[in-house]
């Protein structure tokens, strides 16, 4: 059952990406590792920057193919799940890193492959 279309994750990605900017400070994460702080805030703004590059309807510079969008978050979901055993992040931290991992990858897979209706 796949329902994630090309519009849904369009709307999903700008709030997400503030999130991931706003949370770790809101959170205080980094108590394990400072690294815990730093890695969602620079993710957070890599991934405002590469929807505003998205070739989707919310894209304000359209050069990036959405495949490819979809690859890069398929990447940062699997980095999201290992970091914690990586970078030895705990608690709150680990799993601040785990449950955003799980998330993107749940959108990733939940994708609706492109249609003339997606667009």
């Amino acid at each position: 059952m796949k329902f994630v279309t090309k519009r849904i994750h369009a709307f999903l990605d700008y709030p997400v990406a503030i999130a991931l900017i706003a949370l770790p400070f809101l959170l205080g994460l980094g108590s394990s590792n400072p690294l815990a702080l730093q890695l969602s805030v620079a993710t957070g703004i890599a991934a405002f920057i590469l929807t505003l590059l998205t070739d989707h309807h919310l894209g304000v510079f359209p050069v990036v193919p959405y495949k490819i969008h979809l690859a890069v978050d398929l990447l940062v979901a699997i980095v999201f799940i290992l970091a914690p055993f990586v970078f030895g992040f705990e608690g709150l931290d680990a799993y601040y890193y785990w449950i955003n991992g799980i998330a993107v990858l749940t959108v990733v897979s939940l994708h609706k492959s492109e249609t003339a209706v997606d667009a």
